[in-house]
């Protein structure tokens, strides 16, 4: 008996001090993702199918019509260091945690307050910050690991993108900039001594963002004077100018950017600029 146990208390000593480090039947995976003018991360477990039924009604996995963790382990987490909007909803910055409630046709996302839940654990409605219901859709691959990222990345919008088995759904992000990068546009553009590298920020904004071709034009001559080897401005000033309807201007402005761009070796400048040019 003293022997049984003396083997018990050493076997337990050994896997105690073991310093293997064994896969996680889950992995976790950190996605960070530049956004707007902020970054989105998101933090969350990825289970496999094995085999098992899954997105079925009192399936093994995600059963629907049932509130699910968004993966495995510890409830997923989203992190905003810049504000959004989710389902018309506005969100401060910070952290979050992530829940589904999956249905046949629809799911119902959750961004919910308990940051210290495990899993379902704890979950409480009342902490509940948003709730949008978003559409299931059937795609042709079969993601064994479930997977999440954020996808479809634009200056003001992106979608996070979930997908297991073959399902997937999208949810909607936005962020209002615009305001707040014309307001920093207008500020420098008005001080007393002017940094030359704003005209072609501004030039792209204007052009870009407020579609206001005058301005951004005006801006992107600004921007060739303060800096007249610049290709790079010739190309920009070219297509405003293509734009505008203005091809004799366009064209003068390419072929200055080929010039440059030549004596630069720079062939993809040289390359853009020629087809610009036969787009007029």
């Amino acid at each position: 008996m003293k022997k049984i146990l003396f083997l018990a208390i050493m076997s337990f000593t050994l896997i105690a001090n073991s310093q293997v480090r064994m896969p996680a039947p889950s992995s976790t995976q950190t996605i960070s993702q530049d956004f707007g003018m902020g970054k989105i991360e998101l933090i969350y477990s990825r289970p496999n199918i094995k085999g098992r039924s899954l997105l079925k009604e009192n399936s093994d996995l995600a059963p629907i019509n049932k509130l699910w963790r968004l993966g495995a382990n510890a409830a997923t987490r989203i992190k905003f260091t810049d504000n959004v909007t989710i389902g018309g909803k506005l969100l401060d910055t910070g952290s979050y945690v992530l829940y589904a409630i999956p249905g046949k046709e629809n799911w119902e996302i959750i961004v919910n307050k308990g940051l210290t839940n495990w899993g379902t654990d704890g979950y409480k409605e009342a902490e509940d910050v948003v709730r949008v219901k978003v559409k299931s859709e059937k795609i042709s691959a079969n993601f064994e690991s479930f997977t999440m990222q954020l996808a479809a990345i634009q200056p003001e919008t992106c979608e996070l993108s979930i997908m297991w088995g073959n399902t997937a759904v999208q949810v909607p992000i936005s962020t209002n900039v615009k305001p707040r990068l014309r307001a920093q546009i207008e500020k420098e553009l008005s001080a007393d001594k002017v940094n030359p590298a704003i005209y072609q920020t501004a030039a792209n904004f204007y052009f870009d963002w407020d579609k206001d071709l005058t301005k951004a034009l005006a801006n992107a001559k600004k921007a060739t004077e303060a800096t007249p080897n610049g290709f790079w401005l010739f190309l920009l000033k070219a297509k405003i100018e293509k734009e505008n309807g203005d091809k004799i201007a366009a064209k003068a402005s390419a072929e200055k950017c080929i010039a440059l761009a030549t004596v630069a070796k720079n062939d993809d400048y040289v390359k853009q600029a020629t087809e610009l040019i036969k787009k007029l």
